[in-house]
């Protein structure tokens, strides 16, 4: 066990970078063909290698995996398919000697129906526990109290012939929706973060944490006004509703406060994912202030809209809201269409991880990388008779859910199901994959795994790029261009190519610019004009004054 030490006395978490690990996915030690954690401290020297500074770890406790850990049964323990309490301390004391941080993910919006909570609070409406999650009486006519809907689909409501009432549950029926209105619940959620802060734990990532409040009228919510909901797809009718009262209450505000004083207490940092119609102003709220998250990510750069106006106002305007906080941007996560085959199609080019790479990198904030994209990983296709995700399975074919980015990690290209597992995996292998497994690509100098090493230790060495400030120029759509700046340093310059075709431009500001090495991607110069092959990209200093 550790002890709590001084609070954080510097923002040590903006020049770091996260990478995420999906635990079942990434490497199976017992052979039952679901990851572990000792599998994951079997390759904390890999993710070392990688350059990264925080490892976030995907939920790893007890639950029936209907949501394959995103429906905790036990806040305070390990799941026996991810190993034990002694395998997790073992994890966090190797990876502390590698000088990496551990980040867990706390579902704190709901539990399992399994959760000890849920079954004492649906048997009877007088128990202590009855209040603890959030019911409702029907309507006269027997419908649920309200038009709120699932993001997994149909009604939020669920009947329960025990009380006789109705459960909200914003996700799986499964998952029933905590009341954090009672501050009770509130402390049992900080009380089980503590515990694993206590164990030396160096961070939380909040799963979902605007949806902690709902509005106790139980309002209606109207019609959407404009479709840009990032929770939903198009197959989808819970981007049909502006979510005014189902989630993002002013209560939360006060909640997050309270999580913050806790991590505090432990020099610990947090990370909120905000699924919001208005995410970018939810994202602002949540961390001004520094009283609150640390840092947050959205779903706005998860999107099939790979182009350099809409990467743009999405920085822009994160920034024009931000009032002193801080933004973690993400292009790939566990729910998303693996990034590769989201901007670059069928078969996209081993070019375009790294000038997605790169691109990322280059934005004001804290990267969040997934595990695979650093090689290349497209998105599975995973036939519908092995499908797993309950959310792909319920809307086949037209929306295949979130299998095809999780599928396992390949680490040997020579070994059986990629040296994934001695068994049979819980989501197949497939041959692409195969071929760009981590052993094939540490043996090629040029490959996607190389230059994510090469260009992490290349961006360690531009203050501009860890700590300045960002500003945009006007370009031909396919490039953005911007810029860098931080006091004492020569502005830095950078062009990217979002597009498989060259690009050849004038840009003024280059023209008084040096050019940069050492990134490793192709470009050339002309004094302002920059010339730019399909995803390629360029770099340049500006002396001040």
């Amino acid at each position: 066990m550790t002890t709590a030490p001084s609070a954080i006395s510097t923002p040590w978490w903006r020049e770091a970078i996260i990478y995420q690990v999906y635990p079942r996915s990434y490497l199976d030690t017992d052979g039952d063909g679901v990851g572990d954690l000792p599998g994951i401290t079997n390759k904390l020297d890999y993710i070392a290698s990688l350059g990264v500074d925080i490892v976030w770890l995907s939920p790893f406790f007890k639950s029936p995996m209907k949501d394959f850990g995103y429906d905790i049964s036990d806040y305070c323990d390990v799941d026996p398919l991810f190993g034990t309490l002694d395998d997790f301390d073992k994890l966090i004391e190797k990876a502390h000697g590698l000088k990496l941080k551990i980040m867990i993910d706390q579902v704190m919006s709901h539990t399992s129906d399994a959760h000890p909570w849920f079954v004492e609070s649906r048997a009877s409406r007088d128990n202590p526990k009855a209040d603890w999650y959030v019911w409702a009486d029907p309507r006269p006519d027997g419908n649920p109290p309200n038009n709120w809907l699932s993001v997994f689909g149909g009604s939020a409501w669920q009947w329960d012939t025990r009380r006789r009432q109705y459960y909200l549950h914003n996700f799986l029926t499964s998952q029933p929706d905590l009341n954090f209105h009672n501050p009770d619940v509130q402390q049992a959620e900080l009380d089980a973060l503590r515990f694993w802060l206590a164990r030396g734990v160096d961070g939380v990532r909040m799963d979902a944490c605007n949806f902690h409040f709902h509005d106790r009228q139980l309002r209606s919510n109207p019609p959407a006004t404009r479709a840009d909901n990032m929770m939903a797809t198009d197959v989808n009718p819970y981007g049909m509703q502006s979510h005014r009262y189902d989630k993002t209450q002013p209560e939360n505000l006060a909640f997050l406060q309270k999580i913050r004083k806790l991590l505090d207490e432990y020099g610990a940092i947090s990370i909120g994912e905000v699924g919001a119609d208005d995410s970018l102003a939810v994202m602002a709220d949540y961390t001004s202030g520094g009283d609150k998250l640390h840092m947050a990510y959205s779903f706005n750069l998860l999107t099939p809209d790979f182009s350099a106006a809409h990467i743009r106002s999405q920085v822009e305007e994160f920034e024009a809201r931000v009032r002193g906080g801080w933004v973690s941007w993400s292009v790939g996560n566990h729910d998303s269409v693996r990034v590769m085959t989201r901007w670059g199609g069928e078969d996209p080019p081993r070019a375009l991880a790294k000038l997605v790479l790169a691109m990322q990198l280059s934005l004001k904030g804290t990267p969040c990388l997934y595990q695979g994209d650093e090689l290349a990983l497209t998105e599975a296709d995973v036939p519908y008779e092995l499908l797993q995700d309950p959310y792909g399975i319920a809307f086949w074919p037209e929306f295949k859910g979130r299998d095809g980015c999780r599928t396992p990690m390949p680490w040997a290209s020579d070994a059986p199901n990629a040296g994934f597992t001695t068994g049979t995996p819980w989501l197949p292998v497939v041959a692409p994959h195969v071929e760009a497994a981590v052993s094939a690509q540490e043996e090629n100098e040029d490959s996607p795994l190389n230059f994510a090493r090469r260009f992490i230790a290349w961006r360690r060495s531009q203050p501009q790029l860890v700590r300045g400030d960002i500003a945009f120029f006007d370009a031909p759509e396919a490039v953005l261009a911007l810029r860098r700046d931080l006091e004492g340093e020569p502005a830095l310059l950078a062009a990217f190519n979002l597009s498989n075709e060259a690009v050849d431009f004038d840009w003024p500001e280059a023209g008084h610019a040096d050019d940069v090495q050492g990134h490793g991607l192709p470009s050339t110069r002309a004094r302002s004009r920059i010339q730019l092959p399909p995803y390629g990209a360029w770099y340049g200093t500006v002396k001040a004054g």
